[in-house]
C-alpha cells in the first residue's frame, strides 16, 4: 500500500523484555498507548489495548488503564509515568518486581493463556514452532525482533 510521504507505516511496540526500573512489559504498554495516539500502532494491536497483559499490569500496579492512558499522553518519560503509578497506585519492592517479571516472562507456558498463545501461533503461521512457548517469545518472533 502506498502512503503519502507524511504518513508512517504502522508500527509494533517495544519489546516486552524492555524494562523500566527493573519492571518488564511496562515500557511496551506505554509504547502501545503512544503509538496508538499518533495513529502509528499496527491495527491488530488496537482491539487488545487495555486488555490481557495491559490489564494485568495496571491491576498489579493498582491503577486504572484509562487514567494511565491520559497520564501517558500528558508526556514524560517511562520512569516518570512509573513514578506516577507508584504515587497513584502502589510502590513496588524487589519482591514485587520478581513476582511480576516471572509472571509475564512465563505467560502462555502451561497456564490459562496457553490456548490463546496456540491460536495466535496458528494465525501467524507459527503453529509448528515449538520454540515459542510464552507470549513474550511470541511477541519477539511475530514483531520481527527474533527469527
Amino acid at each position: 500500500m502506498l502512503r503519502p510521504p507524511h504518513m508512517t507505516a504502522p508500527s509494533v511496540p517495544r519489546s516486552a523484555y524492555d524494562q523500566v526500573d527493573g519492571l518488564l512489559y511496562f515500557a511496551r504498554m506505554l509504547d502501545k498507548i503512544r503509538l496508538h495516539a499518533r495513529g502509528e500502532l499496527r491495527e491488530d494491536f488496537h482491539g487488545n489495548l487495555g486488555k490481557g497483559a495491559d490489564h494485568w499490569c495496571v491491576g498489579f500496579l493498582h491503577v486504572d488503564y484509562e487514567t494511565l492512558t491520559h497520564r501517558v499522553l500528558e508526556g514524560g518519560s517511562d520512569e516518570e509515568v512509573l513514578n506516577w503509578c507508584h504515587a497513584k497506585g502502589r510502590s513496588l519492592n524487589d519482591v514485587d518486581r520478581l513476582v511480576w517479571n516471572q509472571f509475564i516472562k512465563k505467560l502462555g507456558w502451561n497456564d490459562f493463556a496457553t490456548p490463546r498463545l496456540e491460536v495466535l501461533k496458528t494465525q501467524s503461521g507459527f503453529a509448528d514452532r515449538g520454540d515459542i512457548q510464552t507470549m513474550m517469545e511470541y511477541f519477539e518472533v511475530d514483531e520481527g525482533r527474533k527469527p
